[in-house]
């Protein structure tokens, strides 16, 4: 009977069949040790020679790391592990021999496997990654729906930006001129929520920032939620409790992956416990001044700055009510003091950075009109935008949050660049 690794634990003492690619292979001469990979999960099986036939002995002894095969045998608890288990190999078919496979089980430089980051993604460690990657996404969704949101797509072809054109890919599009690749959904999902109420889009979106960080994507997967009738207070709730779920469904799913990985999960644990600290932006500033910061008075965070805000903190730290002046024009302005808008950036903790950032909408028709003028924006390129406030406008907020970052945390792997299958950076477009 064909079954999956991860499904063993209910074939004790049972004969099945398992199909997958040899991970790793190791034999004294009489008995082998061969380590599967099927996707599922990984088991040892064992060949011993004078079990089996000699063709089966000669197939096992020529297979090489990453030949596909077939194995027949019986399920057996692992002699010293708790939880693991074993197949006792009695047939064994070779699918296809893999020749000379490039990735061998030692040191590589990072350029080299990234070159062969298609096969690279065949190792315990980026295979645990993407598994963990599955369930931060899973998880998104089903806390969303828990909270009334719906999925509603946005367009990756828009024909204008949300946050300005400075880091936006533009492509020629048909007879209309230049289109540019999506940076954020949020400005389509605002329209959204006055037919669905509460609504989200996830996809990819696009960055053209000439940066190196450990940090950045050209290409990434960005959550966007909006919901109408919320406002800054209730929107910072809402973010809490996503990353509170995340972080459960994280630890409840991902134990295997995460020892894999060898994460420290205790300081994940300790998040759950505690509500997250708030600082106004005018709070940050100071303290970060006060720990040996140059950073003045309305100058966007630095990776360092994050750092430092966070170093001695067992929770994420919300920085709120930031100066208009380095915000988007869509942000309100905070009517006990015009200077700031209600927004936030929440900062994670063990050198993760900045992994949400959201605000209440300016859903007053004049006062957005204003802030386009303002910032030199063309009025006609957001007459659609600008018509949701003249028909039944709303208090409203939102939030993104980019998966890459939020994997990378719960992961605790140094680089974004293992956090998505195939990653594009400033310098790299292959494979």
């Amino acid at each position: 009977m064909y079954t999956q690794i991860s499904k063993l634990s209910q074939y004790i003492g049972q004969e099945v069949t398992l199909k997958g690619w040899l991970n790793n292979k190791r034999s004294s001469g009489s008995i082998a040790f061969l380590e599967l990979r099927d996707g599922s999960g990984f088991i040892q099986c064992v060949v011993s020679k004078k079990e089996v036939t000699e063709e089966i002995w000669s197939e096992v002894e020529k297979s090489t790391q990453e030949s596909s095969v077939e194995i027949t045998g019986i399920v057996s608890k692992h002699p010293k592990q708790v939880d693991l288990y074993e197949l006792q190999a009695k047939s064994y078919k070779l699918i296809q021999l893999s020749i000379d496979y490039p990735i061998a089980n030692k040191d590589h430089g990072p350029e080299f496997l990234m070159d062969n980051r298609h096969l690279w993604l065949r190792s315990k460690k980026q295979w645990a990654i993407l598994r963990v990657r599955d369930v931060v996404i899973t998880a998104i969704n089903g806390y969303l729906h828990s909270q009334g949101f719906i999925k509603v797509d946005s367009p990756i072809f828009t024909p204008n930006a949300c946050e300005g054109t400075t880091t936006l890919f533009a492509v020629p599009y048909f007879d209309e001129g230049s289109a540019y690749l999506s940076q954020s959904g949020q400005l389509y999902i605002e329209a959204a929520i006055a037919s669905v109420g509460r609504c989200y889009d996830f996809g990819p979106v696009f960055r053209a920032e000439k940066s190196k960080t450990k940090r950045h994507l050209s290409e990434f997967w960005m959550m966007d939620a909006e919901g109408a009738f919320i406002e800054h207070e209730e929107n910072l709730q809402i973010q809490e409790g996503l990353i509170k779920y995340i972080i459960k469904k994280t630890l409840e799913n991902c134990q295997v992956e995460l020892n894999i990985l060898e994460r420290n999960i205790e300081p994940l644990k300790k998040v759950l416990e505690l509500p997250f600290i708030r600082l106004t932006y005018k709070e940050a500033i100071k303290k970060l001044t006060e720990l040996g910061s140059d950073i003045k008075y309305g100058e966007d965070l630095g990776n360092d700055d994050e750092g430092l805000l966070t170093k001695d903190s067992a929770v994420p730290v919300f920085i709120e009510k930031w100066d208009k002046g380095i915000k988007p024009f869509y942000m309100k302005l905070d009517q006990e003091d015009p200077t700031r808008v209600l927004n936030d950036d929440l900062i994670a903790i063990e050198g993760a950075g900045e992994i949400i950032g959201g605000s209440q909408r300016e859903d007053n028709f004049d006062l957005l009109l204003e802030r386009i003028r303002h910032e030199g924006l063309s009025e006609k390129e957001y007459e659609w935008y600008t018509d949701l406030r003249k028909y039944g406008s709303v208090p409203h907020s939102g939030f993104g949050i980019g998966l890459e970052r939020m994997v990378r945390w719960m992961t605790g792997v140094e680089h974004i660049r293992e956090c998505i299958p195939f990653p594009r950076t400033i310098n790299r477009l292959k494979p």
